[in-house]
């Protein structure tokens, strides 16, 4: 079935939202990880009794990477035929917002999480500031996820 709201290449925007939501935010995801966790380790050579108080940079950048995998998931669900071409444009919108959304976020945490973690070895004190700040650099990919689902609950409804 092909028409001019119905093209046989409409999927492919919603394939691209898919695929957005996940690399964007896996990637977001990883480089929080991987720089806080070197903070980790830098730190864990003086301080081994922090590793575990420290580890809270590494949990909250691993849920940036379950935002994109909820959109990712609910996109994919959603490419059933007929689609249109508003439909796969609004997922694709919904995958860019979650994913450059949790990238940002991704790269926030890292920072804020390897200097927080080294700081917080030579000044316990700093402990509090170091998570009020990951929550506000994670609450920047919350954002992006409300977005996505607001984007996705109107292609549903466009169906």
């Amino acid at each position: 079935m092909s028409s001019d709201t119905h093209p046989v290449y409409a999927p492919f925007f919603g394939v691209i939202g898919a695929s957005s939501a996940m690399i964007f935010s896996a990637l977001g995801a990883a480089y929080g990880t991987a720089k806080s966790g070197a903070g980790i380790a830098a730190m864990a050579v003086m301080r081994p009794d922090l590793i575990m108080k420290s580890i809270i940079p590494v949990v909250m950048a691993g849920i940036i990477g379950i935002y994109g995998v909820v959109v990712g998931a609910l996109i994919s669900t959603s490419l059933t035929m007929p689609y249109s071409l508003y439909q796969g444009f609004l997922h694709m919108g919904a995958g860019l917002a979650v994913g450059l959304s949790g990238l940002a976020a991704g790269f926030a945490i890292g920072v804020v999480g390897d200097s927080g973690v080294r700081g917080q070895a030579q000044q316990p004190r700093l402990f509090v500031g170091m998570v009020l700040i990951l929550i506000f650099a994670e609450v920047l990919g919350l954002y992006g996820l409300i977005v996505s689902l607001i984007l996705i609950g109107k292609a549903a409804s466009a169906a």
